[in-house]
């Protein structure tokens, strides 16, 4: 909020509006038990001695609403359609993310006390709760944000949020590739793994966009298909007119009404599914997912938090011993059930880009990674 400066009672004031002047007021609705109306609004600064124009009274009654009922500074970055993640620290510094990296700005809450009022709201919001018995939260709001709190002292400099924003409709192959995020040979390779339904992961870091192509990718399957999408906090949204998407459930406050994962992926081989989607890959319902690829299930797909290709199999074998698979059976599925790897990354200026598609054979006991599209020039050749 801009810069105010008091003038003497009963003075019109035409300047912007002070975060000392919305926290006065705010505290004296909350002290009266009013709601921040308009009227309401008035009436406090009236008691103030403050006046203002029409356009700064309505300035100020957004942002008093915003701090008592919304997200208070975050609400303007949750309508910006270019953010995809807004992180808070501790202080109250806050950094998003339009897709070509971090960007700083500033200082938007007042102390970490003003942090924690608003960490306490959105995990209301998604109908957790934030204290000392429970100093985390990871959880869906009601309008699709994937928040993830931790509180202070936990968190050592104090209370941060971290929040993943959903973009309604997606991305097309063909905006991928107008935004740089794809040229045009790796748009006709990743569009040929959908075409001739091969089943492939798609690989990268936290952040670089492997939701986006892979809502990207099944935006392209035939419309008389059937796609049933598992996910542990819902964020897939592909442009097709016949999805089925289920979402985990963790345990209520008893430890009671758990569905996990492994549970959703075994409910999806009875739903008639075409393609079945694991959006995030993470634990052993991996077993599940290779099985149903072994069995008929073509075309099917999933995300992995891996840093390279090359990674794939590791990855693949240790989230495996989660279910108490051994190695050589989880490569084994692997390579029989997983066509190709498409790997996502972040370029030198930040930008989201699929790097590479990479073809997976089995190799003896192991399986082999063989390029099929790589960005950049260098080629190589994984063996595991």
């Amino acid at each position: 909020m801009t810069t105010f400066t008091d003038t003497a009672p009963g003075q019109t004031q035409h300047t912007s509006i002070s975060t000392g002047v919305a926290d006065r007021v705010r505290a004296r609705l909350l002290s009266q038990g009013r709601e921040a109306s308009a009227a309401n609004v008035v009436r406090a600064l009236r008691s103030e001695g403050i006046v203002l124009d029409e356009s700064s009274l309505l300035e100020l009654v957004g942002d008093v609403q915003r701090e008592l009922l919304g997200a208070g500074p975050l609400e303007n970055l949750f309508t910006d359609p270019h953010v995809t993640d807004v992180l808070v620290m501790g202080d109250g510094h806050v950094w998003i993310d339009r897709g070509h990296g971090l960007e700083d700005q500033g200082r938007l809450f007042s102390d970490q006390a003003h942090v924690m009022r608003i960490a306490t709201r959105l995990a209301g919001w998604a109908g957790r709760r934030l204290d000392e018995a429970s100093p985390f939260v990871d959880a869906r709001l009601p309008n699709g944000i994937r928040l993830h709190c931790v509180m202070s002292p936990i968190a050592t400099d104090g209370t941060c949020i971290s929040l993943r924003i959903p973009r309604s409709g997606g991305m097309s192959i063909d905006q991928l590739v107008d935004s740089g995020s794809l040229d045009a040979r790796g748009g006709e390779v990743i569009s040929g793994l959908v075409e001739m339904r091969r089943s492939f992961l798609i690989t990268g870091g936290t952040g670089s966009g492997k939701t986006t192509v892979l809502g990207a990718m099944l935006a392209m399957v035939p419309a008389v298909e059937r796609i049933v999408i598992v996910e542990d906090t819902a964020e897939l949204h592909p442009d097709h007119p016949h999805v089925v998407r289920l979402q985990s459930r963790p345990p209520n406050i008893e430890g009671a009404g758990q569905v996990s994962m492994r549970d959703l992926v075994r409910q999806s081989l009875r739903m008639r599914p075409d393609r079945i989607v694991v959006g995030e890959v993470r634990g052993a319902e991996v077993v599940d997912l290779l099985t149903a690829l072994n069995t008929g299930h073509e075309g099917g797909c999933g995300t992995v938090h891996a840093n390279s290709p090359a990674d794939v199999p590791t990855r693949i074998q240790a989230l495996g011993l989660m279910a108490g698979v051994p190695r050589d059976a989880i490569a084994a599925l692997l390579t029989s059930a997983v066509d190709a790897v498409v790997h996502v990354q972040r370029d030198g200026g930040g930008r989201r880009i699929v790097g590479s598609v990479h073809s997976l054979q089995q190799s003896g006991t192991g399986c082999r990674l063989t390029p099929i599209y790589e960005r950049e020039t260098t080629a190589s050749r994984s063996a595991c």
